[in-house]
């Protein structure tokens, strides 16, 4: 992924994602977010929520995926950190991920958090469990059935956790 940038998300870079995060949501497959959500609530819960959110984008401009960061929970819980990852389909395979989860990981760490926390990753979606741990994440706690996936049904989700 060297020919690509990061750079804060703006309303514009949002509108462009809308087909790719209303879609991955719809699927009901990795997010826990109502598949009905419209594109201000989306917009706010993506873009104006977080401490900050971030798009990569290719060399010709195209998006190929978007991150947020928060604070996991407030006041003495708030050194964790959460981050909620998505990658455009045409762009799947090709270290997105990967680039996003390091590059929220120095962000983090410079906003001052000591780790960062997955609250729910679903247990069917592999490749990210996989990827998560090849990056140092571990599984702290499974919580069963948590999770209605569209195809397999009630599905475990997983608490994945790092020092940064």
């Amino acid at each position: 992924m060297s020919d690509h940038t990061i750079a804060p998300m703006t309303r514009e870079d949002f509108t462009a994602f809308w087909p790719v995060f209303h879609d991955i949501v719809k699927a009901e497959q990795t997010y826990a977010i109502d598949p009905s959500i419209d594109f201000d609530s989306a917009y706010t819960l993506w873009c104006e929520a977080p401490a900050a959110t971030r798009v990569i984008k290719n060399s010709e401009g195209e998006i190929l995926g978007a991150y947020y960061l928060k604070a996991n929970a407030a006041g003495p819980g708030n050194h964790v950190c959460n981050c909620g990852y998505m990658v455009s389909p045409a762009a799947r395979g090709q270290g997105v991920a990967r680039t996003l989860c390091e590059h929220s990981q120095t962000l983090g760490k410079a906003l001052g958090f000591s780790a960062m926390q997955f609250n729910a990753v679903v247990a069917s979606n592999e490749v990210a469990v996989a990827l998560w741990q090849r990056l140092g994440f571990a599984i702290v706690g499974t919580v069963p059935g948590a999770f209605r996936h569209s195809t397999f049904g009630p599905v475990d989700t997983y608490v994945m956790h790092k020092f940064l």
